[in-house]
């Protein structure tokens, strides 16, 4: 994913005017009811160039593409992918505008966007544009740039586009409303607990078990496939659940390490594969040839991730037959897929997700994606596959559970392809995650799941946020800022915990281990700096703005 993203960054040439519109949010569209004392004009200022615009102006640019003689200046900015962003909103339910902009002002980049948007527009105040924020969201249901100016106070609205490029970048959309949803999430939770945590027990220290690697590779002829997979075992035989690790996009079987040793020291038998189509081998050698997106993950990948899965699940159930320190210790018919990003779409697609074409072409060819996150980019790569393709089911009936933190989903599995799922999943949703945006791929999703499910939330965590501290991410700092290491401490913590916790439900010892899959478990294990937060269910308010995002 980080590489993608450094990718698309290389190709992406970003114009001052652009650059104000991002720096609005890449929320652009207009509603039909312009608020009274609305701004009719914008003086736009670059150094020492300055230029006043009529706002019908824009909007008929907008609509048509037709520049006026007034909007001739910008004729080099003002291009039709400008118009597509113009054309772009983030739709909200009227009933949740108040919430999202007071939730939004209460996190870290929401606080920083309202201060950058007072630096961008002189004479602004910090109240001011919160409230010109909540009077856009709800005469317009949802944040639109043209929306935003007609609801600006005054006749004329001034904006200094040399602070706005630079704010462009760092702006989502997507990833703002999931911030925003985190902090009323941290907020709305029950605060009486009626459970205690055992003393004895700690399922997010180290096991007591030793831990041995062995790393093997193997073949699929069939699909001229090459899978090297590192096995991490303990000395005694068992036939607890077997768990395989599903790296992200641009990552390898290392990525998650410090996760797959943790388990084994329970006893549990860990293999953690890489797919040879989306590791950091592929996609340094697509983005070191080629300056073309589409090449950078084939539309077949979304297909062979899973197979790759049931393919290796198949050689391990033979190397388990065999005399060897893997003898009986690799039970396949009782099987755990932990995924992280698109290793998350991979454990949901064996676990029964159910790809929907339709919706994800629907979405692609609708949705201008230059102010989308670049995992709604890295989705629109499977609209190539055939109908045909996903004919044959990617479920594999040996999954038992499935461990997806911060997974891609978007649009993949549409509206109701997960509904299918019904084993167990644990879900880790981060608020500051910009590759991901937690409300579209993790929590909407998480509403559409109907079996036994929980969901951990990192309140200012990001997208790597729990990756291995000693796994290295090139130009990482380069591209999207990161939480990592010390500060995420606690959260590693937790995901190891929980997730012995969630797999010991198929054991003998789920009762002992049900009191650290609670919320009390999660917030023993929160500080100030990354609050954290666990739930089986968003409470009422929440989900039915998570539902709304979905539609």
């Amino acid at each position: 994913m980080v590489l993608f993203m450094s990718s698309i960054l290389r190709q992406k040439k970003v114009s001052f005017f652009k650059g104000f519109l991002c720096s609005l949010g890449i929320i652009c569209s207009w509603g039909t009811v312009v608020p009274a004392n609305a701004a009719e004009t914008i003086t736009i200022q670059l150094g020492l160039f300055e230029q006043k615009i009529d706002v019908d102006d824009l909007e008929n640019f907008a609509k048509n593409g037709k520049l006026p003689k007034d909007l001739e200046v910008f004729s080099s900015f003002l291009t039709p992918q400008v118009k597509e962003v113009l054309n772009q909103r983030l739709q909200l339910n009227p009933e949740f505008a108040d919430k999202f902009i007071d939730g939004l002002a209460r996190t870290s980049q929401g606080q920083r966007l309202i201060s950058s948007l007072g630096g961008i527009i002189p004479g602004s105040t910090s109240q001011s544009l919160k409230d010109t924020l909540n009077l856009t969201a709800r005469r317009f249901n949802g944040l639109t740039v043209l929306g935003f100016i007609r609801s600006y106070p005054g006749e004329n609205i001034t904006v200094d586009a040399t602070k706005a490029i630079g704010l462009s970048l760092e702006l989502n959309a997507n990833n703002l409303q999931s911030q925003a949803f985190a902090a009323l999430l941290e907020r709305e939770l029950p605060k009486n607990d009626i459970i205690s945590l055992p003393r004895n027990i700690n399922p997010g220290r180290t096991g007591n078990e030793q831990v041995q690697l062995t790393s093997f590779t193997f073949q699929d002829r069939q699909r001229n496939r090459t899978i090297p997979v590192d096995i991490y075992s303990t000395t005694g035989t068992t036939q607890k659940p077997l768990i395989v690790i599903s790296h992200g996009f641009g990552a390898n079987r290392r990525h998650l390490q410090y996760l797959a040793q943790h388990l084994a020291s329970y006893g549990f038998t860990v293999a953690a594969l890489e797919h040879p189509g989306s590791n950091a081998v592929a996609v340094n050698r697509v983005t070191n040839s080629s300056s073309d997106l589409s090449k950078l993950i084939s539309a077949k990948e979304f297909i062979d991730r899973p197979q790759d899965v049931t393919f290796l699940l198949n050689e391990l159930s033979k190397l388990n037959l065999q005399p060897g320190q893997l003898q009986n210790k690799l039970n396949t018919d009782n099987v755990t897929v932990v995924g992280h990003s698109l290793g998350g779409y991979t454990a949901l697609a064996l676990a029964g997700g159910k790809l929907d074409l339709d919706s994800l072409r629907k979405f692609c060819k609708n949705s201008p994606l230059f102010g989308e996150a670049p995992g709604d980019w890295l989705q629109c790569a499977a609209v190539e596959l055939k109908d045909s393709d996903i004919g044959t089911p990617l479920q594999d009936k040996r999954i038992k559970g499935a461990i997806v933190l911060n997974p891609l989903v978007g649009n993949l599995f549409g509206r109701k392809g997960l509904e299918n799922i019904n084993t167990p999943v644990l879900m880790l949703a981060s608020s500051d995650d910009a590759l991901t945006p937690a409300l579209k791929h993790q929590f909407a999703p998480f509403t559409e799941l109907r079996g036994n499910k929980y969901l951990i939330t990192a309140i200012g965590g990001t997208h790597l946020s729990v990756s291995d501290p000693t796994y290295q991410t090139a130009n990482i700092t380069n591209i999207v800022k990161e939480r990592r290491g010390t500060e995420t401490n606690n959260l590693r913590e937790l995901v190891s915990g929980v997730s012995v916790a969630f797999i010991k439900q198929q054991t003998d010892e789920a009762k002992t281990y049900q009191p650290f899959l609670t919320p009390l478990y999660a917030k023993s294990l929160s500080t100030t700096q990354l609050p954290l937060r666990l739930v089986s269910e968003l409470p009422g308010n929440l989900k039915k703005w998570a539902e709304f995002a979905a539609n």
